[in-house]
């Protein structure tokens, strides 16, 4: 009876340790996707600057059209 009991808190020990593996595995995956979006908003804050510069380009290329066409 003894032996039995001793078995069964061996599989309890085995089933623990794999939740605790489980567990390291998500806070893993939980910390790739934080790392993920973390990524994406870099990649936004580029795109939003790009756009910005493009805009200025746009005003400084039109600026620069009206002051030719007042020359000619």
């Amino acid at each position: 009876m003894q032996g039995y009991a001793l078995t069964k808190q061996a599989d309890v020990l085995t089933m623990q340790a794999d939740v605790l593996t489980m567990q390291a595995d998500a806070f893993t995956t939980q910390a790739d996707a934080f790392t993920t979006q973390a990524d994406a908003l870099t990649k936004q804050a580029d795109a939003l600057t790009t756009q910005a510069d493009a805009l200025l380009l746009h005003g400084i290329a039109k600026f620069n059209s009206l002051r030719i066409n007042k020359m000619l």
